[in-house]
């Protein structure tokens, strides 16, 4: 049997191994037009930063290694441009001398991946870069030690916009981050990016959100974006990271089934229309393991798996891909900023009554020294407690959390599941009550009506209420520090004594710092007869969103900023 990849990094150099492993007697070509045939994308950003310095750590496997080990024949500056489906062919264009040729396969497995997008207002300029390959990364390397530029302007606020622009920061470059949206970080809701957008302020990053860049021009010794209905920017170089499109233009001349924005439709084996041929990257659309839904999911996990289920369904063996969640985690400079499954807007957007909850929890126990905290968001169904994702911006221990909850999602766990999780303790790693527990433990008690709660975005119309009173259950020295415009501060150890304080007749919302004491206070009011409601997040969070205050890293009960 012979095998022709197209295309080899994440899927194609997984498929490629694997089939090997699998049969020893197959002929097996990887076709890549680049130089590179296994290589770390992930680690561009860091290569830009000086984390990475050495080029030979960014690449996995090269040509020789690939030959000496799976006994691959990898050829590299060879570009396939065309798929001739009758013959079972593909017709290949050598680099080095233009020339082309014919390659038969019994097998093709179809890999090319995703391109970077250039939107339309880019023009051709020497000082615009993208980010995607190892060639991309090299050059924009080059112009920076060469030309050692003092400012930089990265359109985009996604994986790729936000890892740069924090390296680029780090290697001393003043930088401007353009974002259409009102966001960066689409896959987390408007709120758990709100912490991102404070640190990255924090650094110094001139981030301008809801900013259409209209065109993006040489000027002078350096470039120009002209924003719509705003101050034009400028900088000596700009890099363009406003996401990627599949790239199938070969798959379309071939006549395969295509969807969504063109990527390569496959059934659960990654076998296209055509059953010689499988797809597997970023150049396909697969299910939504949540929704059920089709998606596109450009990241390395799901393109590893999926050219892994590619070479076995090859060799004979019916696996089956189960779809993707887009569970991900990026740094942020000090930050871990993780996501998995659906995010509240998503989850709505989809048809589940979706709704969320907000945990402020320690990494640690806090009596072990180092304790830092991390705003955790969990997003269930109401009808039946089923946990459909997360969202995580923390320091250590946010992403084993998240991985966590990312197998709570695929295996459809529900509220009372992750409370009663078994899960590793000892001071230095987590608390009794590990922040996935909590997240159960606060999920169950909304469900029974333990408690009511409301969000940062309910404080406004709350406020002018006649039947709402505001209460603070913080301490006297806590309320001077932070309080709601109006609110009244009985500190809740004292909340018993002072009752008669508060009109019975009207509904009491009830905030504290980080929404624990506020719900122990809801639960005070509740017993004796009250209606109440407690503010998820509680004032820190309400601080970071809606008047866009820092993001506090100690674990302790000050925000130190005042709401009046």
């Amino acid at each position: 049997m012979k095998v022709v990849i197209i295309g080899g990094v994440a899927g194609g150099a997984t498929a490629a191994a694997r089939l090997r492993r699998l049969d020893e007697s197959a002929e097996i070509v990887v076709l890549e037009r680049g130089g590179y045939v296994s290589y770390a994308n992930c680690g561009l950003p860091y290569y830009l930063g000086g984390v990475i310095r050495d080029r030979a750590k960014l690449l996995l496997q090269t040509p020789e290694s690939f030959r000496r080990r799976f006994n691959v024949d990898v050829r590299v500056h060879n570009e396939a441009v065309a798929i001739l489906r009758e013959q079972k062919q593909v017709r290949v264009r050598r680099a080095e001398d233009g020339g082309e040729y014919l390659e038969s396969y019994d097998k093709l497995i179809y890999a090319p991946g995703a391109k970077a997008v250039r939107p339309p207002f880019v023009g051709q300029s020497a000082r615009v870069f993208t980010l995607r390959t190892v060639e991309d990364t090299f050059a924009v390397d080059d112009f920076l030690r060469e030309r050692r530029p003092r400012r930089a302007l990265v359109v985009g606020g996604g994986f790729i916009g936000l890892e740069t622009a924090e390296n680029l920061a780090e290697r001393g470059i003043s930088v401007t981050l353009v974002q259409l949206e009102d966001q960066v970080m689409p896959p987390f809701d408007y709120d758990m990016a709100c912490i991102l957008h404070a640190k990255l302020r924090e650094k110094g990053i001139d981030l301008r959100l809801r900013s259409r860049v209209t065109s993006l021009r040489d000027e002078g010794e350096g470039v120009c974006a002209d924003i719509e209905g705003g101050a034009a920017v400028s900088a000596d170089f700009a890099l363009v990271a406003v996401g990627v499109a599949p790239e199938t233009e070969l798959a379309a001349a071939a006549g395969l089934e295509l969807g969504l924005r063109g990527a390569v439709v496959v059934d659960e084996h990654m076998r296209t229309s055509d059953p010689d041929i499988y797809a597997v990257g970023d150049a396909v659309q697969v299910k939504n393991a949540v929704t059920g839904q089709q998606a596109l999911v450009p990241l390395a996990g799901p393109a590893n798996r999926q050219g892994r289920v590619a070479a076995d369904n090859v060799a004979g063996i019916a696996s089956v891909y189960r779809g993707a969640q887009g569970s991900s985690v990026m740094k942020l400079f000090e930050l871990t900023a993780a996501s998995t499954g659906l995010s509240v807007r998503a989850a709505r957007a989809a048809g589940f009554a979706a709704d969320s909850v907000l945990l402020f929890s320690p990494d640690h126990a806090t009596y072990y020294p180092g304790a830092k905290n991390m705003t955790l968001k969990v997003v269930y169904d109401r009808t039946d407690g089923r946990i459909l994702g997360a969202q995580a911006v923390g320091f250590g221990g946010t992403e084993k959390r998240m991985d966590v909850l990312a197998t709570a999602v695929r295996a459809g766990l529900t509220a009372d599941d992750l409370a009663a999780l078994d899960l590793c303790y000892a001071p230095p790693y987590s608390s009794a009550k590990d922040p996935v527990n909590m997240a159960g433990y606060v999920i169950g008690n909304v469900l029974r009506g333990l408690v009511r709660q409301h969000g940062w975005e309910d404080v406004p119309a709350i406020s002018q209420r006649e039947d709402a009173v505001l209460l603070d259950v913080q301490t006297p020295g806590e309320f001077a520090q932070a309080h709601l415009r109006g609110a009244v501060n009985i500190p809740v150890d004292e909340l018993r004594a002072r009752l008669g304080e508060l009109d019975r007749g009207k509904t009491v919302y009830v905030n504290c710092y980080s929404g624990l004491r506020s719900y122990i206070a809801c639960r005070i009011l509740a017993a004796n007869g009250f209606s109440c409601s407690n503010l998820a997040g509680g004032i820190r969070f309400y601080k970071v969103v809606a008047e866009g205050g820092g993001y506090d890293e100690a674990p302790r009960h000050l925000c130190g900023l005042a709401c009046e």
